[in-house]
């Protein structure tokens, strides 16, 4: 099983799809979160978010924002996303 993930703005979405894993800036230090995780809020600060798909990875410079989980559903608020060129 994989996940779906929403990235969202106040503009929009600025990334919705299926992935394998995603890791984030968290306040407390990044985290990651892998299919069948327990259902989750966590605060999000200024950083880089990292998603993992099946073709390779994205990643995502935020600002601040909120991480919710829940039934391999990951919805992450932040006020402003931009995407980052491949490495």
């Amino acid at each position: 099983m994989s996940l779906n993930l929403s990235i969202l703005t106040p503009e929009g979405k600025a990334f919705e799809g299926e992935i394998e894993d995603v890791v984030a800036p968290g306040v407390q230090g990044s985290f990651a979160v892998l299919n069948s995780h327990a259902p989750l809020i966590a605060a999000l600060e200024a950083g880089t978010v990292k998603v993992r798909q099946s073709q390779g990875q994205q990643q995502f410079k935020i600002d601040q924002g909120l991480l919710e989980v829940h039934d391999n559903d990951v919805a992450i608020l932040a006020d402003h996303v931009e995407q980052l060129p491949d490495e």
